[in-house]
């Protein structure tokens, strides 16, 4: 046994998400569908490029009013 080692500490927000999750089984699924439902997207790489194609370059200060007049 090593002198440096601790005692088996778990803080309590660590105590409360595995009572959690032996109190509800389910919860690991529905993360995953959640996660679905937001992130896990297909990607059209066509009309991803199509559209990066398309981009017009923005000005470098898009507040200044720019004339083509001189002074």
């Amino acid at each position: 046994m090593s002198i440096f080692r601790r005692p088996d500490y778990q803080s309590e927000a660590t105590q409360f998400l595995a009572q959690l999750k032996a109190d509800k089984p389910q919860l690991q699924a529905q993360q995953v569908a959640g996660r679905a439902l937001l992130w896990d997207k297909a990607v059209d790489r066509e009309l991803w490029q199509d559209l990066r194609a398309g981009r017009v370059a923005q000005k470098p200060y898009v507040y200044y009013a720019y004339s083509n007049k001189k002074q």
